[in-house]
This record gives C-alpha cells, structure tokens and sequence, in this order.
C-alpha cells in the first residue's frame, strides 16, 4: 500500500486573498470610488457607474484569481491581469475628471500627495484611513487621493504579476503538476 505522502501535494493552498496587500488596497479603492462618486458624479450617469464598476472589477477579480490558483494558474495571472487592466481604467476616469474640471493633478512629490501615499504603509489599513481625504475634502483632493490610491494598488498588481509568472515559469501550472504526479506514481508501479 502507498503512502499519501510519497505523492505530492496536486492542489496548494489557495484562497488567502484578503491576506493580499493588492486585494486590501483595491477594497480601499472600490470603497472610496463608491463615496468619491455619489459626491461629485451624478447617479444617473453612465460615468457613476462605469467607475463603480471598474472599481469592483479590480476587487473582484483578485479574488477570483486567488481562489482559481489551486488549478489554474493560467486563470490566477490572467484575472490579476484584468484586475490591474479595470484600475487603469478606473484611474484614467479619475484623470479625465481633473482634467475636465480643470483641477491640478498632483506629482508624487507634492506634500499633500507625500501625505496620502505614506498612510500606505500603515498597520491594518481600511477605507477609514483615507475617508477625510475622500469625504471631507474638496474635489481636488478627493479625486487626487484616489489617484494615489490607484497608483499604489497598480504597483502591487504589478509586482504580484511578475512574480507570478516567475513562480509559473519555475514551476508550471496545474496540468505540468499533474503531469509529474502521474509519472511519479507510474514509476513507483513498475
């Protein structure tokens, strides 16, 4: 009789996306586009909601990909990658906002930018970390709050799609896993 054991381990853990910095941030975004736009963009509008979505897109499709990861990293890389695509899209509206109204878009540098991008680094960080920025201020630094936001959230999709493909690349995907088990255990029978 075999051992469990003698067999590796065909599907990892998976899941664990809350545990994500990118997941933690793209929350903070869907949560502060959803207040940012029943501020300043009329409900009715098809912009509202384009936004809201694109924003949930990002949140949503991290989670999805986290939990497809034990089978499919092809699906994990390509969901992260619509996730990082709907935040640059997110991150344009907000863009053509400050544009259309003729507001400054802050460079990294500005004080007021240094402020927000800094709350990044906190332990334990929600939307209540960044709601006077997104509630209690003007459009400008509202809309440039997020853009930070944005930023930040695309950095860390960046860097969890590089490693990723390093980890795929090092390791294969489901079907090479299952591959290698089958040829384990072949070689064991004969």
């Amino acid at each position: 009789m075999t051992d469990p054991k003698d067999f590796p381990q065909l599907i990892p853990p998976h899941g664990g996306y809350r545990e994500l910095q990118s997941y933690q941030m793209a929350e903070i975004v869907y949560d502060a586009t959803v207040v940012f736009c029943d501020r300043f963009i009329d409900r009715r509008s098809r912009t509202h909601d384009q936004m809201v979505q694109a924003a949930r897109s990002g949140k949503q499709n991290i989670a999805e990909g986290s939990m497809a990861s034990g089978t499919s990293k092809k699906t994990e890389l390509k969901l992260i990658g619509v996730a990082r695509a709907s935040l640059e899209e997110l991150l344009l509206d907000f863009q053509d906002y400050l544009r259309q109204k003729r507001l400054p878009l802050w460079s990294k540098d500005q004080p007021k930018a240094q402020e927000v991008r800094k709350l990044c680094y906190q332990k334990d960080k929600s939307y209540s970390t960044y709601k006077t920025y997104i509630e209690q201020s003007s459009p400008e630094v509202a809309v440039n709050a997020m853009v930070c936001l944005i930023h930040q959230t695309n950095y860390l999709l960046d860097q969890q799609l590089r490693a990723l493909e390093k980890e795929f690349l090092k390791e294969g995907g489901f079907t090479e896993k299952l591959y290698r088990a089958r040829s384990q255990a072949r070689k064991r029978r004969e």
